[in-house]
């Protein structure tokens, strides 16, 4: 006796995000395991592994690959059951046949060609639109996905369409006129370009970019410099015994730490701007804004970043930052912060500005890159100039929640927290 188990998407974790196939683990007719790893999922914030809800052969895929879906959406069905076994070896077992055959009588032409068929009733419109733009054939593309199917990243990775040799120029249609002479001897004078498909979590960004910037938050940055020398020296004393107890101490936790600081002292830095009321969150949950490569920007997020000592901070960056370049984060570790801090100095970055605030925040902090400066200080009734460790912060802010003399108020309190770091 069989049964239907349904594959959902998660409606959870995923509750108000994006989500879209990534690929598909198992192909159909293939034997799945309960809790077995069956799909990949990408939000716009991270891919998360979708586990089998049950055991038995994959019967049937109703989302396909770069398809977006919704939370709690039928993706397909697995058959469980004595008869599911047998189901499976056919299901595997009858491309062989078909295979074999064509290898003795058509040869290579003819599985060309049943392959293109196959293809063609089942390409994704993402997958049919790469096609089109690149001038490529699904046939000549070895697919990778469930049953054989082409994926975008396939076409991706396909051979690149040879390039036309001279011949006469089409002509425009009529009515186009010169606009659309002069565009098509555009594109021929760019050459051949490289396409690559947008990412959800790419989608993502660039929509929360133009949404923040553009159309809800009036951004203002203002600029001051910090003095790093306590900082360093009080890193330099702790940073083997935190190593013994297994964390890295990073300059990122100072920072954590001194923003904590000048929330405290300018609260509305921690706040939601609405229609009827400035909202200003009690607790401290601190984004910080991490690099992934291959993936884009994430903001796994500090929890109650107030309540923690240096240890502690620098203890949960660490989970954070690893899990975040591991592609372990999960949705939820991404929701709920209430300020941001972007280390851009990081990758050599002096001064960005501005930094897109991370709405519905209303402020982000920026740190650039530490280097040595010579500086003018006064000893005595001299004045001298020395080489100190400074780096530039800045607070860009929505100009609708504080004012300029509030946000410089923000940074005199961080920059002095930095500057007189205790011994």
């Amino acid at each position: 006796m069989t049964r239907s188990v349904e594959i959902r998407a998660p409606s959870g974790e995923t509750e108000g995000t994006r989500s879209q196939i990534l690929r598909w683990l198992k192909r159909l007719g293939e034997s799945v395991a309960e809790n077995e790893p069956l799909i990949e999922i990408e939000t716009d914030k991270v891919t998360v592994e979708l586990a089998s809800p049950g055991s038995g052969v994959l019967r049937e895929i109703l989302k396909q690959e770069q398809e977006e879906i919704a939370p709690g959406e039928l993706l397909g069905r697995i058959e469980s059951g004595a008869a599911a076994g047998a189901a499976a070896a056919s299901a595997i077992a009858a491309p062989a046949v078909v295979a074999s055959a064509a290898a003795g009588t058509a040869g290579a032409p003819a599985r060309r060609e049943r392959r293109a068929g196959a293809a063609a009733g089942e390409l994704s419109p993402a997958v049919s639109r790469l096609l089109r733009e690149r001038g490529l054939d699904a046939a000549a593309i070895r697919g990778t996905g469930p049953g054989g199917r082409v994926t975008v990243e396939d076409v991706l990775r396909g051979d690149t369409p040879e390039p036309r040799g001279p011949g006469p120029r089409e002509a425009a249609p009529r009515g186009a006129g010169a606009g659309a002479e002069e565009a098509g001897a555009g594109a021929d004078a760019a050459g051949e370009i490289r396409r690559v498909p947008h990412t959800a979590v790419r989608k993502r960004i660039a929509e929360h970019m133009v949404q923040s910037l553009l159309r809800t938050a009036p951004h203002v940055t203002t600029v001051f410099e910090a003095d790093l020398a306590a900082v360093l020296a009080d890193r330099s004393r702790r940073r083997e015994e935190f190593a013994r107890r297994g964390v890295p101490l990073t300059l990122t936790a100072y920072f954590v730490q001194a923003a904590v600081a000048a929330i405290r002292a300018v609260p509305e830095a921690n706040s939601r701007w609405t229609d009827t009321a400035l909202e200003i969150h009690e607790l401290i949950h601190i984004g910080v804004a991490t690099a992934v490569e291959g993936t884009g920007l994430l903001v796994p997020v500090l929890r109650d970043a107030g309540s923690r000592d240096l240890f502690d901070t620098a203890l949960g960056l660490n989970d954070l930052v690893t899990r975040a370049r591991a592609g372990e984060l999960s949705p939820a570790d991404l929701r709920g912060g209430t300020f941001t801090i972007s280390n851009h100095g990081v990758s050599g970055s002096l001064l960005a500005a501005p930094i897109i605030i991370n709405q519905p925040q209303s402020a982000i902090l920026g740190v650039g890159k530490l280097e040595k400066r010579p500086v003018v200080v006064d000893e005595g009734d001299e004045e001298k100039i020395m080489v100190r460790p400074r780096c530039y912060v800045t607070l860009t802010l929505d100009h609708r929640v504080m004012d300029g003399h509030r946000a410089n108020r923000f940074l005199e309190v961080l920059v002095h927290t930095l500057g007189a770091w205790p011994a």
